[in-house]
Order: C-alpha cells, then structure tokens, then sequence
C-alpha cells in the first residue's frame, strides 16, 4: 500500500519508494529556483529490504508515492539455519523471515521481537 504526497513534505528518516523499492530517506536536498524553472529536490535513501543507495531528483511541488510500512511485532517460533518462523502478534499467522548474520547470537524461540511487513515482504527491525 502506498500514499502520494508532495516532495516539499518529505523528511529525513521516513520512507519514500525510489525505483518502486521502499527507502529510508537519508539526506534531502532543495536547489533554488532558477530563471525557467522550479525549485529541485535530491532525495537520497537505503532500501528498507536491500540496503542499496539510490538517488532520485524530483521538482519540489511534484508528487511522489510514500509506502505505508508496517512495523509489527512476533514471537519467534523456531530458527532454521538463517529462516527465523514468527507467528504475528496481531492476526496469528506464521511467516518465515530471512536471519541477518549480526542478529543470530540475539534470537531464541519464544521472545518477541519486531518486524516491518511491506506488500509481502518482511524484516527483522531489532536495533
């Protein structure tokens, strides 16, 4: 699910989808408007389930779409190699979801630990 929304209301931290791919905004820039033309913005974000850097330049009135990202939380059912099976909280269903390396020491069944969910795509959100 995505919502549109003016460039000009954007701000760093939340989301935006660059290249269709749902994006933490890291740095926002304006340029000025020039003689011809409107006031430019450079957003520049890291892929919520990719980690990739990607950049987009869109005029300050123009409109571009925001993800709703669902931040959910789970118990953790059981750990299969780098599958993590959690059984969400709010409407009990079980999804499997792909263990980062830097959380396998911090993960054990039945503790509760959050998620983001976005159009069937899910990660681990543990800080």
């Amino acid at each position: 699910m995505k919502e549109q929304t003016e460039v000009r209301a954007l701000k760093e931290g939340r989301y935006v989808l660059i290249d269709d791919e749902p994006c933490t905004i890291v740095s926002l820039t304006t340029s000025k408007p020039g003689k011809h033309g409107a006031a430019k913005a450079r957003i520049e974000g890291i892929g919520v389930f990719d980690s990739q850097k990607r950049t987009t330049i869109q005029p300050v009135t123009g409109k571009i779409y925001v993800p709703v990202v669902e931040r959910r939380s789970g118990q953790v059912l059981s750990i299969m190699d780098d599958t993590v099976q959690v059984m969400d909280l709010e409407d009990y269903s079980t999804i499997e979801i792909k263990l980062p390396e830097e959380l396998k020491g911090r993960i054990e069944p039945g503790k509760e630990i959050p998620f983001l969910h976005y159009e069937g795509r899910y990660k681990i959100d543990m800080k």
